[in-house]
């Protein structure tokens, strides 16, 4: 079976206006359908433009992305966002929920935009905050929830529109120990009972070591891949 992402000698600068920063250097990566992959190294390593890359949310110098065995050099910028919006879910550091909303307005909010009907959209909604278990904390704006329920809120959201990849940058920076270890299990029942695939931009080897395999970077390149051995069977969240 073809990857579901492909890298491949992917480069990207940034001019600051005084030097040209290499942010990446000729990557290549696999991403298998179902996998969860780390990716970790030092700040400024180029982790998070690799995800940006990666996910079309940024161009790339030279190289190309594959996504479900398309390039997404042949997308037109709207096919890109449309693709995105269909196929992609992104979980970020500091939430992005609006604050005026309440947790199952902010998750149904993707569909909305994407035109579909609002009966279905609040099913939808619903549905995803029962599968992180904030059903009975979905008419409560983000003020009135714990930090570790706001991202349980972004982890409903990135998962409403059923999409084939989930993007994390960074998902449990916010977060205490406690709050971060439940965020990153809840990831990990999702990936194996639903074979979602995560992609996690993680400083936090406890992350890191939840997942099938990390990836490390350092100046732009990937130097060290490590799969593991992780259980399927997460304590206390046994299918």
């Amino acid at each position: 079976m073809a990857p579901i992402v492909e890298a491949r000698s992917v480069a990207k600068a940034y001019d600051t206006g005084v030097v040209q920063v290499q942010a990446l250097r000729g990557v290549d990566l696999e991403l298998e359908r179902g996998e969860m992959v780390a990716i970790m190294g030092p700040s400024g390593c180029g982790k998070t433009t690799l995800l940006n890359c990666l996910s079309g949310l940024d161009s790339i110098d030279d190289g190309d992305v594959l996504i479900e065995g398309t390039a997404l050099s042949q997308m037109s910028d709207r096919e890109r966002t449309d693709y995105r919006a269909r196929r992609m879910g992104f979980v970020f550091q500091f939430y992005n929920l609006m604050p005026v909303l309440t947790a199952v307005e902010n998750v149904e909010l993707p569909l909305l935009v994407a035109r579909v009907g609002a009966g279905e959209a609040r099913r939808r909604a619903l549905d995803a905050l029962g599968l992180v278990g904030l059903a009975d904390r979905a008419h409560h704006v983000p003020d009135a929830l714990s930090g570790g329920e706001r991202q349980r809120a972004t982890i409903a959201r990135s998962l409403v529109n059923d999409p084939a990849i989930v993007w994390a940058d960074e998902p449990t920076g916010d977060l205490d120990s406690e709050n971060a270890a439940e965020i990153v299990e809840l990831m990990r029942r999702l990936n194996v009972e639903h074979s979602l695939t995560f992609l996690i931009v993680t400083h936090d080897i406890a992350v890191g070591r939840k997942t099938d395999r990390i990836v490390r970077m350092l100046d732009g390149q990937v130097v060290e891949e490590q799969r593991l051995e992780v259980p399927h069977v997460l304590a206390g969240h046994a299918a």
